[in-house]
C-alpha cells in the first residue's frame, strides 16, 4: 500500500482566541489537495483544542502537542489521553525535541506515552532527531535508532504512528537538512524499522520531515523518495502553510 502524504501544522505555544479564529479562517479558505492526496493535521494548544475544533473544516484533523503517560488522575497540569478522546482528538504529538530537552524527557518515557496513547485509540505523531553535537560526532543514526527502539520495544501495531525526523539543530534555526540529509535519515530509519521491525511496517509507515519547512523548500524535500510529508513549526501559523500542504502534489506526479 502507498504511503499517503502527511502534512502536520505544530502551532507550539501561540496564539490568542483572536489570532486562532484567523488562522483557522485562512486553512478554511484554502484549496488544498483532496483527502486521497494528503492527509492534514494541525495541532493548536490545548486550551484551543475545542474551539478550532468546531471551527475547523472537517478533512482537516485535529492534534494535542502532548498528553499524559498514563491514565488521569492527581496528575496536576497534565492532560491525558482520554480527555483528548473525549474532546474528539484523534492525534497527539509526542517526544517533540522541545519536550525531550527543555522538559527532560527520556527515550523510555516517549515510549511509554506513545504505547499509552495508542492503547486508549489515539493516533501518534512520534518524534525523533539528533541535536549538532550528535550529528557533528557521527552518531546521528544510532540516536534516532535508540529514540525509535523504545517506541518498536512497547508497540506491535503501528497503523496509527506517524514518525517526525526533525533535527534538533534545524528546529526554528532557519538552517534546514539538505533535501540529501533528510532522504539519507529517513531511508536509513526506513531500513531500521525493516531489519528491527518488519519490512511490511517499514513500507507503510510514514516518515515525516521537521525542521525550519517552508513554502519555498518544501517541494524540493517532498521529491525525496523516502520523505513522506512534513511536521511544519513557524510556517504552521502563516499563509505557506498551504503552499507546504500543496507539495503532496510533488508525489502525485512520480
Amino acid at each position: 500500500m502507498g504511503r499517503k502524504f502527511f502534512v502536520g501544522g505544530n502551532w507550539k505555544c501561540n496564539g490568542t482566541i483572536e489570532e486562532v479564529k484567523k488562522i483557522v479562517t485562512m486553512l478554511n479558505e484554502a484549496e488544498v489537495p483532496s483527502e486521497d492526496v494528503v492527509e492534514v493535521v494541525v495541532s493548536p494548544p490545548f486550551v484551543f483544542l475545542p474551539l478550532v475544533k468546531n471551527l475547523l473544516r472537517s478533512d482537516f484533523q485535529i492534534a494535542a502537542q502532548n498528553c499524559w503517560v498514563r491514565k488521569g488522575g492527581a496528575f496536576t497540569g497534565e492532560v491525558s489521553a482520554e480527555m483528548l478522546l473525549n474532546l474528539g482528538v484523534t492525534w497527539v504529538i509526542l517526544g517533540h525535541s522541545e519536550r525531550r530537552l527543555i522538559m527532560n524527557e527520556s527515550n523510555e518515557f516517549v515510549g511509554d506515552k506513545v504505547a499509552y496513547a495508542l492503547s486508549v485509540g489515539l493516533k501518534v505523531i512520534a518524534c525523533v532527531g539528533e541535536t549538532l553535537e550528535q550529528r557533528e560526532s557521527g552518531s546521528t543514526m544510532s540516536v534516532v535508532a535508540a529514540q525509535t527502539n523504545a517506541i518498536a520495544d512497547r508497540i506491535s501495531n503501528w497503523s496509527n504512528v506517524v514518525i517526525a525526523y526533525e533535527p534538533v539543530w534545524a528546529i526554528g534555526t532557519g538552517k534546514v537538512a539538505t533535501p540529501a540529509q533528510a532522504q539519507e535519515v529517513h531511508s536509513e530509519l526506513r531500513k531500521w524499522l525493516k531489519d528491527n521491525v518488519g519490512a511490511e511496517v517499514a513500507a507503510s509507515t510514514c516518515i515525516i520531515y521537521g525542521g525550519s519547512v517552508n513554502g519555498s523548500n518544501c517541494k524540493v524535500l517532498a521529491a525525496e523518495p523516502d520523505v513522506d510529508g512534513f511536521l511544519v513549526g513557524g510556517a504552521s501559523l502563516k499563509p505557506e502553510f498551504i503552499d507546504i500542504i500543496k507539495a503532496a502534489t510533488v508525489k502525485k506526479s512520480d
